[in-house]
């Protein structure tokens, strides 16, 4: 349920403190816009008293597959009876699920607390950037600096940091990693990042500590020759998929998949991974070896007991998740072309429909037309819409574009999400046999989030 008033699917009262400080944080500059400088956020935590050290930490950066990464290790973690702090973005419903005890969202107390703490310094360093001629801490900034101070008073023994956005310059960046995990890197953010793969492993590179274990995902000749140099620049231990670690055998099974990993200690077999898709698993095998390099330097085999107990309880919200049942309704954030790629091949593996309808929402400055090419294969209609975000792509811009990807005999247009679902779920129906119908939405993580809230509020 939403915690925020005005969000979608807002169906309950909350602390007034709670909505008043999450209104504070959100009225602060979006994530979306970024001043790439580590200098506002360094004086932060510098006049917090460096909070983002009290613990020791796994910083994940990469372009897909990160939340789904951090969750894994931070689950296997908890498997192992460490106190943990999660750390991800961007959130579905409410600003609490990116700050994670213990594998839960931050109680709105807890949550309070940390923001008064930090509220005068923020004001401070805002004064201070203005001076400068510079912007104001972002929310992605303020929200960064409130997670460290929430992972310090709890106290954490590790925390577990997902990169906002590329690496060298993200917010996270102030915490020094005791591991680097870097998922596969593709094009996104092109903005910020630029269209170079080159170039983007070279901002992501920068999550990459002296001393540091590097544990590096599949990647593109590209991104991985930029990956290794920096590594051996600043003297970190190299882990790689497909080298030192890989995936040896996935089978699809019901609510997820059994798997089996090569990890640097030994092979750890017959794994249930409650998450669908040959990505999930190769997420799984990076977040195993994340947490051999903490724990033990990747020196001996981990507990396969307690490795089988920590992915058993790992979730990932809006990933492929499965909201309702006759017809099956899935919704996932995929929001770019490698990720929209990963669903699609995930949905045909995992799932048998005879008839799949999709409502696809996509933000404006994302790559729409590939997002729609790679899900055409699995997506028998499409029902395009617009989530309630203000970056959203016109719906009537949408349309075009499927018409030109699916043929717009295959394409509905509905201008609001709420609806589109209902248009969706009929077509779906109509098919006769509803257990072999489906329905997809996705397009971007505010479309997941927003869609899961009205699942949620439905009940």
């Amino acid at each position: 349920m939403a915690d925020v008033p005005g969000a979608p699917g807002s169906n309950q009262t909350t602390d007034p403190a709670f909505a008043a400080a999450a209104a504070a944080l959100l009225r602060r500059v979006p994530e979306s816009i970024i001043a790439p400088t580590l200098t506002r956020m360094t004086d932060l935590v510098s006049l917090l008293g460096d909070p983002q050290h009290s613990a020791p930490a796994i910083h994940i950066t990469g372009t897909n597959g990160k939340t789904s990464t951090s969750r894994m290790i931070e689950s296997l973690l908890r498997a192992f009876g460490l106190r943990t702090g999660g750390y991800t973005s961007p959130h579905l419903i409410t600003p609490r699920e990116r700050i994670l005890l213990e594998g839960e969202p931050i109680p709105e107390d807890r949550f309070v607390a940390g923001y008064e703490e930090i509220a005068p310094y923020l004001q401070l360093v805002d004064d201070r950037s203005a001076a400068a001629g510079g912007p104001p801490l972002s929310f992605f900034e303020a929200m960064t600096a409130l997670a460290y101070v929430c992972f310090a008073d709890a106290p954490v023994e590790v925390s577990v940091i997902e990169v906002g956005m590329g690496g060298r310059w993200d917010a996270t960046n102030v915490v020094d990693g005791q591991v680097a995990v870097v998922t596969p890197i593709s094009i996104d953010h092109v903005e910020y990042l630029g269209s170079d793969l080159a170039g983007i492993a070279a901002e992501k590179a920068g999550i990459i500590k002296p001393g540091s274990i590097a544990v590096l995902g599949q990647q593109e000749l590209a991104a991985a020759e930029v990956l290794l140099r920096e590594a051996l620049r600043v003297e970190a231990i190299v882990a790689r998929e497909g080298v030192e670690f890989g995936v040896i055998r996935r089978d699809v099974g019901v609510g997820g998949q059994l798997i089996s990993l090569q990890g640097l200690g030994g092979n750890y077999e017959d794994i249930f991974l409650p998450l669908h898709g040959a990505h999930q698993a190769h997420n799984a095998v990076l977040a195993l070896v994340a947490v051999e390099s903490f724990l033990g330097g990747g020196r001996g085999v981990l507990d396969p007991d307690v490795v089988r107990a920590g992915f058993a309880q790992a979730t990932s919200p809006g990933r492929l998740e499965v909201v309702r049942r006759s017809p099956t309704v899935l919704l996932d954030a995929a929001h770019n072309p490698a990720g929209a790629l990963a669903l699609a091949e995930a949905v045909a593996d995992s799932f048998a429909f005879d008839r799949l309808i999709g409502v696809v929402a996509i933000l404006a400055d994302k790559d729409a037309r590939g997002v729609l090419e790679a899900l055409e294969p699995v997506l028998d209609q499409v029902v395009v819409t617009a989530s309630s975000s203000p970056r959203a792509l016109a719906v009537a811009a949408l349309f075009e574009l499927a018409g030109e990807v699916f043929g717009f005999d295959r394409v509905t247009q509905v201008p609001r999400l709420i609806d589109a679902i209902d248009v969706a779920v009929a077509l779906a129906e109509e098919a006769g046999e509803v257990g072999g119908a489906g329905v997809l939405i996705t397009g971007s993580v505010a479309t997941a989030g927003e869609a899961r809230a009205l699942f949620s509020r439905n009940g």
